[in-house]
């Protein structure tokens, strides 16, 4: 199926960390990234598919996967709050390979008390990886909350910290 620009589709794309489902919008910008999509994920979030439509999305999934890529260039429009929004932006700042915890980033977002709205909206990253929620840690530098489970953050950063780390660092 070619579906316009206009149409609304998803489609789905295979990883190292496992399939993965992605929605596009009218305008095609990526909505919603989710790894390891259940049936009922895909029921909720219903549309015409078009892997073709997502070509450019599957592009920078393997370059990123290939350690040529650390950040995005995709048209994105995830649905969310204005404050849900102000946090997946701030996510997106964090560098490849670098992570920081919920108070630091309620602390850099002017909301010194807000590590547990920080950690809801967190939560809610309805585009995983590319609005990288999975380098956000608990206070104690412990892997916590993950929407695609603990297993895959774990996953998410070791590969980060792999191809950020000096050379050696990580060679048996």
């Amino acid at each position: 199926m070619n579906s316009s620009p206009r149409t609304a589709v998803h489609g789905l794309l295979d990883t190292r960390f496992g399939p993965a489902a992605a929605w596009l919008n009218r305008d095609g910008a990526l909505t919603r990234l989710i790894f390891n999509p259940t049936p009922e994920q895909m029921s909720a979030h219903a549309c015409p598919r078009d892997d073709a439509a997502l070509a450019e999305t599957a592009r920078q999934l393997a370059q990123y996967q290939a350690g040529e890529r650390r950040d995005f260039d995709l048209p994105l429009a995830p649905v969310g709050t204005p404050f849900q929004q102000q946090v997946w932006a701030a996510l997106r700042l964090i560098p490849y390979g670098a992570t920081m915890s919920y108070g630091e980033l309620a602390r850099a977002l002017g909301n010194p008390d807000g590590a547990r709205a920080i950690g809801r909206a967190n939560a809610t990253n309805p585009i995983a990886l590319i609005v990288p929620c999975h380098r956000v840690l608990g206070a104690d530098g412990s892997l916590t909350g993950y929407a695609g489970g603990l297993p895959l953050k774990a996953a998410l950063l070791r590969f980060e910290l792999e191809r950020s780390a000096p050379p050696g660092l990580f060679s048996a």
